[in-house]
């Protein structure tokens, strides 16, 4: 059977997931370029998708004219106009049957997200080895449709330009960029304000280093702003920068520090070293940064929290371990990124 020659691929979220599918995609295109991809995703999401070479990006409106029942109807309707020749459906949600089933006849492969071996990693705790990686699970949905994937671990977006406008705001790069990232959408995964104030301070006692601060809303930007008024080379990026300049920054990095989180796998996809901190989550259930070593996935110990991981998206709040992440000693961060530096 021939290849499909112009395939959908779809995963509306979220933001490090999104990411997870860009060394997969520059795979497929590496080995099929004649391949015709097109990505279905979110709006605030385009910037990641659209920085794969010839790679077409269709935004799924899905809290306005692609809401609902009607609404996923009149976006297969759309989408069969592209006509097709299969459907990857890489996130496997109630919104996205629906479209497959309104795009009945165009076949289509979906992402095996392994839920029965998940929950046995939360609830057995006998059961504790490393799960198939999210990458591997997107590259089977491909392999599915007969594609022959092989990641190769160096499946990296170039990194990006750097404007005069963000050199303005954080100096020129005569020294190490570091990038940290304290906070997580759930707090089972961040570490407290005063860690983070604590890391942060080390790190930019570290010779020749600039430390760059990322996140978002309003409560985190005040909180980043507190931390870098600590020290001149401690610059708050939050609220800065519009999302495409982030990445352009992120993409300079020397390294990143993060949690279990979304800008850990920004700073992946451009193959900058990344150092991750995990909580209540663990490497272990699939989800960490692309390419990055496990040494450099920093986990809490499970001889005094032997539960971890309590939940496989740190959503779960367990008595006597909603700050656990701070547990992990700062000097095995900065031994870390001593290697790295």
């Amino acid at each position: 059977m021939a290849l499909p020659q112009r395939i959908i691929v779809i995963r509306l979220s979220a933001m490090g997931d999104v990411a997870m599918c860009v060394p997969v995609l520059l795979a497929l295109q590496r080995d099929y370029p004649s391949v015709e991809v097109i990505t279905l995703s979110r709006k605030r999401f385009k910037p990641i998708l659209s920085q794969i070479p010839n790679v077409t990006f269709i935004e799924a409106q899905v809290d306005d004219i692609h809401k609902g029942i009607p609404g996923l109807w009149k976006l297969a309707k759309e989408l069969k106009e592209l006509q097709p020749q299969a459907i990857a459906d890489f996130h496997n949600v109630l919104r996205t049957k629906m479209l497959r089933i309104f795009m009945m006849g165009i076949p289509n492969a979906v992402i095996n997200k392994g839920r029965a071996e998940k929950k046995q990693l939360i609830d057995n705790s006998s059961f504790f080895k490393p799960l198939k990686h999210s990458t591997e699970r997107y590259a089977d949905v491909l392999r599915d449709l007969g594609f022959e994937i092989h990641l190769k671990q160096d499946e990296f977006l170039l990194k990006r330009s750097i404007s005069a406008q963000i050199l303005e705001k954080v100096g020129k790069n005569s020294s190490n960029w570091i990038g940290f990232a304290p906070f997580a959408a759930h707090r089972t995964k961040a570490v407290g304000l005063e860690k983070a104030t604590e890391i942060a301070q080390k790190v930019a006692a570290m010779s020749n280093v600039n430390l760059l601060l990322f996140g978002g809303g309003k409560k985190e930007t005040s909180d980043l702003a507190q931390m870098a008024s600590s020290a001149d080379n401690i610059i708050s990026i939050a609220g800065n920068l519009d999302f495409e300049e982030e990445l352009s920054l992120i993409s300079n990095l020397d390294a990143m520090i993060a949690m279990d989180s979304g800008n850990g796998h920004l700073a992946a996809m451009y193959g900058v070293p990344v150092i991750t901190l995990w909580g209540n989550t663990h490497p272990y259930a699939g989800f960490a940064p692309y390419a990055q070593p496990i040494q450099r996935q920093l986990t809490v110990n499970r001889i005094t929290y032997p539960l971890v991981p309590t939940s496989i998206f740190g959503n779960q709040l367990v008595d006597g371990y909603e700050d656990i992440t701070d547990s992990i000693e700062t000097s095995r961060i900065l031994e870390e990124l001593k290697k790295l530096l």
